[in-house]
């Protein structure tokens, strides 16, 4: 069967994001989605502790503060710490059961891996709805994912919940993380998207701030 899953979601456990368990599971079946990726900056508790709670699917994953750019590790059980090189991480996820992702490689105001993607990685995210400039960032993503002959992946990289689902992977599985997992493995998936809108953009980051300030 085909799922639809959006593969790169914050929640609160993110210090930069709005988005709470319930908004998460209303938001992604809202958008059709079978499943979202949970991938919380450098911090995997929350993905573990929604899957539990809930019978919507949730792949537990986590993104790294590498050295040279954020790595997504899809299907980790366990911290894989940040500060390591783009090679350390690789082997950290690997030894961890999990598959890595290079999110957002090409984009501004992200902390992208751009020159540091090699053929290591299990997939490429070529369609993230929160790149900017979005059409440019597809583009040079899909040269280097073309070139390195790895796997496409989509993420909305939402951090409030109207961006759940701007951009999700189909994928080729079972219901089952472990076979979702295989599926992209492989390059049983293909990425889908648009940009999240300005408008929406904006109402994130004015609650953020409404909350910030509030907190001071």
């Amino acid at each position: 069967m085909q799922l639809r899953i959006d593969l790169h979601v914050h929640t609160v456990y993110s210090s930069d994001s709005l988005i709470t368990p319930k908004e998460l599971i209303f938001y992604g079946r809202q958008r059709g989605l079978d499943g979202v990726a949970v991938t919380d900056h450098d911090r995997f508790d929350g993905a573990l502790k929604i899957a539990k709670e809930t019978d919507f699917l949730i792949i537990p994953g986590i993104e790294i503060s590498s050295l040279n750019g954020h790595i997504i590790g899809l299907n980790v059980n366990e911290l894989v710490p940040p500060k390591l090189s783009v090679d350390e991480t690789l082997d950290r996820i690997k030894d961890a059961g999990g598959i890595s992702v290079a999110c957002h490689p090409i984009t501004f105001f992200k902390k992208s891996l751009k020159g540091h993607i090699s053929p290591r990685f299990n997939a490429i995210e070529v369609i993230n709805s929160s790149a900017f400039p979005f059409n440019y960032s597809v583009r040079h993503n899909e040269e280097i994912a073309s070139q390195l002959g790895i796997a496409r992946v989509a993420g909305s990289d939402a951090h409030y919940g109207p961006e759940i689902g701007y951009a999700h992977t189909l994928v080729d599985a079972e219901s089952e993380v472990e076979e979702i997992v295989k599926a992209i493995r492989r390059g049983s998936c293909s990425p889908h998207g648009k940009a999240i809108p300005l408008t929406t953009r904006f109402k994130k980051q004015l609650l953020l701030l409404k909350r910030n300030f509030g907190r001071k």
